[in-house]
């Protein structure tokens, strides 16, 4: 892994091609706005594998660090380790165990690169966690050490050996922000303790009762009354943008600028609108979450204030973390705004996944 400041031309790069990306009119939907983006330029993105699609089809695996880790099977009648075995097998975990909160291994057993977005929720093992930061992982892996924070901070013993990825789940924006700008993991823990409680306290009384034995993000997001209460909030903004879907996917529709009590906090823009597709329902939930656990005035945003978030990418700082040939991560920080681009580096492709930009 390299880490190195960017350079300027890097920089102007990103805010060349975020001038190609132009919002259209909002849906609403309480004190939650949503503007679609749209772009010009779109890229083939067929090849990349998900995070929830690899653990569905056991192609991606992911295991606690310190508790073993893996092995590859040997070929038959070879000394020397499979590289590319169809499945990684796990070693038992030892007697004493050396797991650790902020990290997790993974291995990407597919033929397809994986695609990892900083907030998809890994629930098992001794906690839930969140991925901390954006990047691909190579097919047919080594092991990976995983970048990861807790959302779960009172339980340290192991419910389930196995992980999955939370159907339909993303952490909300702003805790998305305390790992990914903040790095944090104390600020990590004390939003995921503010939003649980906000969001418990707009749901029925029931949910509180339910939810008492727990601190699980996870399991408060899944919670049935919490997640009718979000979903007064998202299935609108869903269903308005399924019924759109035709014309913004003409329109060439790559991500969204989101609008919490008329301030513009948040953008994801994809590198194509079927990968936007694929990850629309876990945001457009976790859009709706932070505006039921930040709910306050519901006053109208404009358009002009969502391009204008949109276009400013003038840097003050920025670094690069880089796997060569296969990603670079670029982090820029600007006068209000922290902004993270994802750019694949494998053959044939050499453009930007995945820009999430938060307000400062």
């Amino acid at each position: 892994m390299l880490k190195t400041t960017v350079l300027a031309a890097a920089v102007i790069a990103v805010a060349a091609s975020a001038a190609d990306y132009r919002v259209l009119a909002p849906t609403a939907q309480d004190n939650l706005t949503v503007f679609p983006v749209v772009s010009d330029a779109s890229h083939k993105t067929d090849m990349f594998l998900t995070l929830d699609e690899g653990i569905r089809s056991g192609q991606v695996v992911v295991t606690e660090m310190g508790n073993g880790g893996f092995v590859r099977p040997r070929r038959r009648g070879s000394a020397l380790p499979d590289p590319w075995p169809e499945h990684p097998i796990p070693v038992p975990p030892p007697q004493s165990s050396g797991a650790e909160v902020n990290r997790l291994m993974l291995v990407n057993n597919s033929d397809r690169p994986l695609i990892l977005l900083a907030g998809e929720i890994v629930t098992g093992g001794k906690q839930d966690r969140i991925v901390g930061r954006d990047r691909i992982v190579a097919p047919h892996s080594e092991p990976v050490d995983l970048s990861v924070f807790c959302v779960e901070p009172h339980r340290w013993v192991a419910q389930s050996e196995k992980f999955g990825a939370a159907q339909a789940m993303m952490a909300q924006p702003s805790v998305r922000q305390k790992a990914m700008a903040a790095k944090d993991q104390h600020q990590v823990w004390n939003e995921v303790a503010r939003s649980r409680e906000a969001v418990v306290a707009a749901a029925p009384p029931a949910a509180a009762g339910a939810l008492a034995g727990t601190s699980s993000y996870a399991q408060t997001m899944d919670n049935s009354a919490v997640a009718k209460r979000v979903d007064v909030v998202a299935a609108p903004l869903a269903r308005s943008w399924d019924k759109a879907m035709g014309e913004l996917r003409a329109h060439n529709a790559v991500g969204a600028v989101v609008a919490v009590n008329g301030e513009i906090v948040w953008a994801d823009i994809f590198a194509s609108p079927s990968l936007l597709e694929k990850y629309w329902p876990k945001l457009v939930r976790s859009y709706a979450a932070d505006a039921v656990s930040l709910r306050g005035y519901n006053k109208p945003a404009s358009e002009q204030d969502a391009q204008a978030f949109l276009d400013n990418f003038r840097a003050q700082r920025q670094n690069v973390e880089s796997e060569p040939a296969v990603y670079r991560n670029t982090e820029i920080t600007g006068a209000g705004f922290d902004a993270f681009v994802l750019t694949a580096l494998l053959p044939g492709t050499d453009f930007n996944v995945h820009i999430a930009k938060m307000k400062d």
